[in-house]
């Protein structure tokens, strides 16, 4: 059993993949549900009034906005958040959609290069050992 300490309050706590404990979890969670149950009553409000009303400090609406948690209407002209990429305005995440299907394409390309290495890597050492049973 792995005991850690949790990132927030520093109490001890089994370690389940989380850096925070679970009643800690539950707070952020509970965050969560005022700022999202806001979102849902007053959809036109901008990032300030929804940490003023909820409570919720705005960095903590900011992640929730990169972690993908929550969305940014598209026709709103509210646009706080940017591609770390290439700069352009975004509703949501980290990247635009160009920038993922960018990343994706050089990911699956080293995959595939790193693939083929393995393999020519295998072939060679196949060869090998099979000249040297054949003498």
């Amino acid at each position: 059993m792995d005991i850690r300490n949790c990132k927030k309050c520093d109490r001890m706590y089994a370690y389940d993949g989380f850096d925070v404990c679970i009643k800690c979890r539950n707070v952020e969670d509970e965050m969560f549900k005022k700022v999202k149950e806001y979102l849902y009553d007053h959809p036109g409000a901008d990032i300030q009034t929804v940490s003023t009303e909820t409570g919720v400090e705005v960095k903590k609406i900011l992640r929730y906005l990169r972690e993908g948690k929550l969305e940014i209407k598209s026709d709103s002209p509210n646009f706080i958040l940017d591609c770390e990429r290439c700069g352009k305005a975004i509703t949501t995440g980290r990247f635009c959609d160009k920038c993922i299907l960018e990343l994706q394409r050089e990911l699956k390309s080293v995959i595939i290069d790193d693939k083929n290495k393995d393999k020519d890597k295998k072939d060679k050492d196949k060869m090998y050992l099979a000249d040297r049973y054949k003498k």
